[in-house]
């Protein structure tokens, strides 16, 4: 077939593009409402075209090549993990594990308590019947201070009989991470025991020991480009740190996996992962190793049924992207950790992505589109440039840097909840949609360190107005015109269901005197005017007159005349400018919950 498709359709170049985008916006600003201005700063126009791939470097690499722009496989293989913490008695972890292997996980992750090492013993415990050849194991939460666990792996896979060659580990040693999130610089003497424990494992080619938790970023609220460049410059350190123990550069380097966080922002992700291998190589001049985890920051405590969405896009976004393993968290770990079926559930996404979707047969899908070249390459460069500031000002081994660093997060952070609490970001079932007959679960927990979710203001004034000797309600009076009474009752509902209110909602009263009648026998503490703005200068002081004392009058929307309704001493409006959850919180401080 040499015939072009659509060949009657002329091409339209991008000017034309343009000339009718701006006359359709008739007047409004391009930048303000087509341009997306991500959490990092990143402009992202609404759309690219064939001639926005101009200047991208390395479109050309196939996978499995350098500089892994396309991946570091032929394949897009990736193996499915599963984290079991070490707080029950091994042997029933051990009976978890073999359950979780006969169910489609590859890749075994032990979480070991604060303080906790293990023994020969314990590994012949934890590992009874795991076939090592054909299964990854990694070991979380362990330390320098504490190094025992890794001789007694060594000293099992020996005594097992299993060939170095074929043993898949993944040890979490981070001594600059530990000490950087606790605010201090790492200790020599760890970097010392680090180099040794390099050494005894030299023999072991696809063992691993230090991981550099981008995750730890990513949960704290940071936007893509500092996860990466965060990643990329602590990797960096321990490349210095341990070439001055001796070790080779490559030694260094091919010791190294990163544990990266998986966010809600689908595109923004698949470009994440695809830019760091590129990123990796020119640091290190070797194949980047990658398990990513879907974060907690989005994750949420009601309506928690809606992380079952956020985790298959997540694990979607990180699986098109070609990363080495990776796990999705149980939609209900937000309460004592995650059930079985949550479990059950995060396992299964996974499975069905590869069995199903067969996401596990095409390599980098996203190649060649004009959106997501160009979202990596800017992904790239800004991490670089943050990169490169960090080791301009000495790195993750100077004080300073990491106390700017350290405040870079923490302002990202408190801007992203400020943009979830005036509705700039969206968190469903959280700031928008809630759920109104959702109730807080029990062992509802709100984490203030690396587990931080976003939705936790918002859960904990939910809770309060759940623990209130009786609910408030809303009485939503609507009357005037029907298509702006209902627009702004459906708002009001929503912006109080929020907060837990109960809503007493009406399709229209016939007039305002009805309205305030029935309002008043409600019994609701709180009323909400619903209409246009046109009818709200007389209904309003009106309905202002009429309610019994005590009452708390809303109106929905910012009308022409609130200057004169504030004037009247009513002082009540809710809009989509409002700061949603400073609104509501005043709300519950008034009605004395």
């Amino acid at each position: 077939m040499t015939e072009k498709l659509f060949k009657e359709f002329p091409p339209v170049s991008t000017q034309q593009w343009e000339e009718k985008i701006l006359q359709d916006l008739k007047g409004a600003d391009y930048e303000k409402k087509l341009v997306w201005k991500t959490t990092d700063g990143l402009r992202v126009r609404p759309y690219y075209r064939e001639e926005d791939l101009k200047g991208i470097p390395h479109l050309d690499s196939l996978p499995g090549q350098k500089p892994y722009l396309r991946g570091t496989r032929t394949d897009n293989s990736w193996l499915i993990r599963q984290g079991f913490p070490l707080k029950d008695a091994l042997s029933q972890v051990n009976e978890r594990v073999l359950e979780t292997l006969n169910r489609g996980v590859e890749s075994v992750g032990f979480i070991l308590a604060p303080g906790q090492e293990l023994t020969l013993q314990d590994m012949n415990t934890l590992l009874k019947g795991v076939f090592l050849p054909a299964v990854e194991v990694a070991f979380e939460g362990v330390s320098c201070n504490r190094p025992g666990t890794l001789y007694a792996f060594l000293e099992y896979v020996r005594a097992s009989g299993t060939p170095y060659e074929q043993v898949r580990a993944r040890f979490a040693f981070d001594p600059a991470g530990d000490a950087f999130f606790a605010g201090n610089l790492p200790q020599p003497k760890d970097l010392d025991v680090l180099a040794g424990l390099l050494s005894s494992c030299r023999d072991y080619p696809l063992v691993r020991l230090i991981c550099i938790p981008g995750f730890r970023v990513h949960n704290q609220g940071s936007g893509v480009v500092q996860e990466l460049a965060y990643a990329m410059a602590m990797g960096y350190e321990y490349i210095r740190l341990l070439t001055s123990k001796g070790l080779s550069p490559e030694s260094a380097a091919r010791s190294i996996h990163f544990h990266m966080g998986i966010g809600t922002h689908y595109f923004l992700e698949m470009a994440k992962f695809r830019a760091s291998r590129v990123f990796w190589d020119g640091i290190s001049g070797t194949k980047i190793a990658v398990h990513a985890t879907s974060g907690t920051w989005s994750q949420t405590a009601y309506d928690m049924y809606v992380n079952l969405l956020r985790g298959t896009t997540q694990a979607m976004s990180a699986a098109l992207a070609g990363v080495d393993s990776m796990e999705v968290l149980p939609f209900d770990g937000a309460v004592n950790g995650g059930s079985d079926q949550g479990y059950r559930l995060a396992r299964n996404i996974q499975i069905i992505l590869r069995e199903e979707a067969h996401f596990d047969q095409v390599t980098d899908p996203a190649a060649g589109s004009y959106y997501i070249e160009n979202l990596t390459c800017s992904i790239f460069n800004e991490s670089r440039k943050v990169y490169h500031e960090i080791l301009k000002t000495g790195g993750f081994s100077d004080p300073q840097t990491c106390d700017r660093f350290r405040e870079t997060m923490n302002n990202t952070r408190e801007r992203r909840l400020q943009n979830l609490a005036g509705r700039r970001e969206i968190l469903v079932g959280i700031n928008q949609y809630p759920d109104a007959t959702a109730k807080a679960p029990a062992g509802l927990t709100f984490p203030e360190k690396d587990a931080i979710r976003a939705a936790s203001g918002f859960e904990k004034m939910r809770l309060r107005t759940e623990q209130a000797p009786e609910v408030p309600a809303v009485f939503l009076l609507t009357f005037g015109n029907l298509a702006m009474c209902r627009a702004r009752a459906q708002f009001s509902a929503n912006f109080f269901g929020i907060a837990g209110f109960r809503i007493i909602d009406n399709n229209r009263f016939d007039t305002v005197e009805e309205g305030i009648q029935t309002a008043r026998k409600s019994g609701a503490r709180m009323v909400v005017a619903c209409s246009s703005d046109q009818e709200y200068e007389e209904a309003v002081p009106l309905i202002a007159r009429s309610l019994d004392p005590g009452t708390i009058l809303t109106v929905a929307g910012e009308p022409a005349c609130k200057k004169a309704l504030i004037d009247q001493g009513i002082d009540h409006f809710i809009s989509i400018r409002s700061n949603v959850l400073e609104t509501l919180l005043d709300y519950q401080k008034e009605l004395g919950l």
